[in-house]
């Protein structure tokens, strides 16, 4: 008589509820959901609550009123994802709009202009770099002294506000790109949205960026698996300069001026938007896209204090810092579960 073995029984498959409890506690996704969870919350709580918060031209603003920060936060993401820190950005982008509005002003070319300053502040990007690789200073320190460089310099520029009325700046400044009958984005969103995509591609597509994640994530061995880490980590820094400087002309769109105290605070806002977005301050985990619903969580905020009108634009700051401090705690919960 033979006796047949039992059949074997199927593996086990997690449950919903169980892969979503392990989507929200992994470092690499949790955070990025929950600011997805959070920006979504908050329109609709506008929504609910203010009357014209629906029109899809309040939508467009956030992308509009945001562009250049949407270009410095990027900036901002592939140097903290290797585990760095830029304090430099505002200023760069006020540097960059004073060097923008007083050369329109003595009548050169915005054609000439834009390229000039973007290789300006990449130049300055890549001297941060080379100071915090091959030196050893460490990024808080370097990006600093970047800091204090570029705002002194706009000084030297000028001290009082440098109006922009080249008629070229401005009309590219005041086009309107028609989406829908009632809705209308700037060319300046149509250059941030270029400038997220290209980073989309470079963080996961190339060599750069696999190089971008693995410093993140040990240096040490980013180094012994032959990857070009110092080149990489100095590539970084001169990405930033450059996204600041394009950031600084937006917002030359956005003002049509140049000031030196333009932007101060700038960085701060940058950072918040990335870590916001899920970006570990450690390095190695992170998304772009992620950045971008940081910015426009940021910009979701100003736009409901607002409509509010009762509260003064100074709660913007208590919102963000509260959020902040939120997600970096979230973010030591999240990396220490995994360890």
């Amino acid at each position: 008589m033979t006796v047949l073995a039992p059949a074997p029984r199927p593996a086990e498959t997690p449950s919903r509820l169980g892969q979503v409890r392990n989507w929200l506690t992994n470092p690499k996704y949790g955070p990025v959901i929950v600011t997805a969870v959070l920006l979504v919350g908050m329109l609709v709580a506008g929504a609910f609550r203010y009357r014209g918060f629906t029109n899809p031209q309040v939508i467009a603003n956030l992308f509009i009123d945001n562009a250049y920060l949407l270009v410095l936060a990027v900036g901002m993401t592939f140097v903290i994802l290797t585990g760095g820190i830029d304090l430099s950005v505002g200023a760069v982008l006020a540097m960059s709009t004073m060097i923008t509005a007083s050369l329109l002003q003595s009548g050169w070319s915005p054609g000439v202009i834009i390229p000039l300053v973007l290789v300006l502040t990449s130049f300055l990007g890549l001297l941060v770099g080379l100071m915090i690789h091959y030196f050893q200073i460490q990024p808080f320190i370097a990006t600093l002294a970047a800091m204090f460089l570029a705002r002194g310099l706009c000084y030297v520029i000028s001290n009082t506000t440098i109006s922009i009325v080249d008629p070229v700046f401005v009309a590219l400044a005041q086009t309107r790109i028609p989406i829908l009958p009632r809705l209308s984005i700037t060319p300046s969103v149509i250059i941030a949205i270029f400038v997220v995509a290209a980073a989309v591609f470079v963080l996961h597509y190339t060599r750069l960026g696999r190089t971008v994640y693995a410093i993140g994530g040990s240096e040490q061995s980013g180094v012994l698996m032959g990857l070009p880490v110092a080149r990489t980590k100095v590539l970084v820094y001169v990405i930033s300069g450059f996204c600041s400087g394009l950031a600084g002309v937006l917002y030359s769109f956005y003002t049509l001026s140049g000031y030196a105290l333009t932007a101060i605070g700038t960085e701060l806002d940058a950072i918040a938007a990335v870590v916001i977005g899920g970006t570990l301050l450690t390095g190695g985990y992170g998304f772009v896209l992620g950045s971008v619903l940081g910015v426009l969580v940021l910009g979701t905020i100003q736009t409901l204090i607002t409509f509010d009108g009762n509260l003064t634009s100074w709660w913007t700051r208590i919102f963000i810092g509260a959020l902040l401090l939120v997600f970096i705690i979230l973010q030591k919960v999240l990396t220490a579960r995994r360890v």
